[in-house]
């Protein structure tokens, strides 16, 4: 490993050639009588996701006396013998979040195109998207270290930035008169919207956490407490995670946005900080290679600005939208740090706060 080299966790321990060949076995019942379907290959992407599992391939097959073929994705919830992210995943309801969001807004959203409940089939439940083509800003390598954005100009670097930002508003911009969004409301108590939304990842904590304390994660649960906003703030329906990690760009204009296992209702906060942060994030992994990376890009009180002009919504302080996405990032890095060492990529730690990847960086927003 060099000393700029920043490796991806291990994702799976599915034997890809064994899921193409179900593939194939399943496209078979799927598609009418001389279909004749075949899966030249699966690959998964190595630059970004750690959590469901993303297969990529073509399907081709026979049409109407003429052999067709199309590109699609698969989005697989992960074995449980990887040491899931999440304690659950819901396949059902990525699929019809993808659904609605398209019908009802400027989105660009995959096509959905086949759910497959049925875990006997690739091992887990799992639907099949369109895969649309461009690019994706990297995890790894972070894109604030290398790459196309980087190397992006300053004005292509906001251009894409307040792209990205403007998705946020469509998204929010939805109506839900009259939707049922149960499906999107989590099994956690609290009079509002914003209020069960963290209950439910304070169940999460407790979940990952498995009797450990992480002292850092519980004093920002306090912090959220203590600086709680006066104003929530409309209840949206929320992506989760809302990052350019999750966007597919065609030049600096977003065609598709990904990844909706998060997705949820909340106030326009919870995406907003989530853009924010997460930049702060992958920033602070090129501080300490000291590389300049990118710190004009996704300051708060720009992406504010860009989404109240989108929107017509004020939005105020992100600060504790931020620090509330620090802390949901911090328990996810701990329970992926729990993965790395199932896999033997990783030892344990003495102290638990060290599996927070940006532990300084909480630690800063706290004081």
């Amino acid at each position: 490993m060099t000393d700029r080299e920043v490796v991806a966790p291990r994702r799976s321990s599915r034997d890809p050639e064994q899921l193409r060949l179900r593939l194939i076995e399943w496209f078979r019942d799927l598609l009418p009588a001389g279909a004749d379907p075949h899966v030249p290959a699966v690959a998964t992407p190595a630059a970004t996701g750690m959590s469901s599992e993303t297969l990529l391939f073509e399907l081709v097959w026979n049409d109407d006396g003429h052999r067709r073929s199309r590109h699609l994705v698969a989005r697989v919830a992960p074995d449980p013998a990887d040491v899931p992210v999440f304690p659950s995943y819901d396949l059902e309801a990525q699929y019809r979040v993808m659904e609605l969001v398209a019908a009802r807004s400027r989105v660009p959203v995959p096509t959905p195109r086949w759910l497959e409940p049925d875990p006997t089939v690739l091992g887990a439940p799992f639907f099949v998207m369109d895969r649309i083509e461009g690019r994706v800003p990297p995890d790894v390598m972070p894109y604030p270290m290398e790459g196309w954005l980087l190397d992006a100009t300053p004005a292509e670097q906001r251009a894409l930035q307040d792209a990205s930002v403007e998705v946020l508003a469509d998204l929010h911009g939805i109506d839900l008169r009259g939707l049922d969004l149960s499906f999107l409301e989590p099994d956690a108590p609290g009079d509002t919207a914003l209020r069960r939304h963290v209950a439910h990842w304070r169940a999460y904590y407790d979940w990952m956490r498995a009797g450990r304390s992480f002292p850092l994660l519980e004093r920002a649960f306090a912090w959220l407490e203590d600086h709680w906003p006066a104003e929530e703030g409309a209840t949206v329906i929320s992506w989760g995670d809302a990052r350019i990690g999750n966007i597919v760009y065609d030049g600096f204009t977003p065609v598709a946005v990904l990844d909706w296992e998060m997705a949820g209702l909340g106030p326009p906060g919870i995406d907003l900080g989530w853009m924010v942060f997460l930049h702060t994030f992958f920033q602070d992994i090129a501080r300490t290679f000291d590389l300049p990376g990118m710190p004009g890009f996704m300051r708060a009180e720009d992406v504010a600005a860009t989404y109240e002009r989108r929107s017509g919504r004020a939005v105020g302080d992100l600060r504790f939208y931020e620090v509330y996405a620090a802390l949901r990032h911090g328990i996810v890095m701990a329970r992926i740090r729990d993965r790395q060492v199932a896999f033997g990529e990783e030892q344990p730690v003495e102290d638990p706060d060290d599996a927070i990847m940006h532990r300084a960086v909480l630690e800063a927003m706290l004081a």
